[in-house]
């Protein structure tokens, strides 16, 4: 057998396990759709189907007709806005300086960025409390959008750090002699190269503000300020808990939105996740 043959043959195998892979992790996904369309609240009984017997609509029905879920993604999106602009305005100059300026403390400051960021955010959900409560800030975007801003600038720094180190200094050097400014070799040269990472680092910060829940079910306990993980989180812990269907149609329609925004930038996916990691 030729060494071509076996590099097919081992491709082909490498190929079937992952196509088995992404089906293994669909199944949950396909199976709180399946809930969802279900007429019977039939998920923990013996004659539950994958495929339901009766089919029905009404579970999405329910979420926006007795629920305020567009209250919820209202709360979420600007919660999720705010701190995108937020974090990467303030991460991705950040990242440019730590990346191509040499100063005193740099690394210093850099390891303790990297230490806070590692920093588990449930052991000082506490000390945030006692911060933000005497400043009226519990129960408020504000305070949200503090916390989640906190904690995704450090992201966006070290992410795009990594990236703008892999430009080469002489391509910024090369515009300086040809007369451009600090600002045109930002603006015009170096951001547009880094658009996959950022478009990236977007996704990431928008996926980590929409699904975060420690934070948004202790600091927004107001019924007209939960975001949608508070949402979810009120319709299994009150009267609803007992109808597994309409919890399931809640879910799949709190995902779509985050699922638009990551089809929009798939083709940035791959190259920004391989080109934006940390480098000292």
């Amino acid at each position: 057998m030729s060494k071509k043959v076996k590099e097919g043959i081992g491709l082909t195998f490498v190929n079937i396990f992952f196509i088995v892979i992404c089906f293994v992790t669909l199944v949950p996904i396909l199976y709180a759709f399946s809930v969802s369309l279900n007429a019977n609240n039939s998920l923990l009984s013996s004659d539950f189907s994958f495929i339901p017997e009766h089919l029905t609509l009404n579970n999405y029905k329910a979420v926006f007709t007795e629920e305020p879920i567009l209250l919820w993604l209202k709360n979420s999106l600007i919660l999720a806005v705010v701190t995108l602009v937020l974090s990467l305005g303030t991460g991705v100059p950040a990242a440019y300086v730590f990346s191509r300026k040499k100063f005193p403390g740099r690394k210093a400051i850099l390891r303790i960025l990297i230490l806070l960021y590692a920093f588990p955010s449930l052991l000082s959900m506490t000390a945030l409390y006692k911060l933000l409560s005497p400043m009226g800030l519990i129960n408020t975007k504000i305070g949200l959008i503090i916390v989640y801003t906190g904690t995704e600038a450090v992201f966006a720094l070290w992410n795009m750090k990594g990236y703008f180190d892999t430009i080469p200094v002489e391509i910024e050097e090369a515009a300086t002699i040809d007369g451009a400014s600090s600002v045109q070799i930002v603006t015009r040269i170096v951001l547009p190269l880094a658009k996959p990472t950022i478009a990236v680092t977007a996704m990431m910060i928008l996926i980590y503000v929409w699904n975060e829940y420690i934070f948004a079910i202790n600091f927004m306990t107001g019924a007209d300020t939960y975001t949608l993980a508070g949402g979810l989180y009120s319709l299994q812990a009150t009267e609803m808990s007992g109808s597994w269907p309409i919890f399931a149609a809640a879910s799949i329609v709190v995902s779509i939105p985050i699922l638009i925004v990551f089809f929009a930038l798939q083709k940035n996916m791959t190259t920004g996740l391989t080109s934006g990691g940390v480098k000292g």
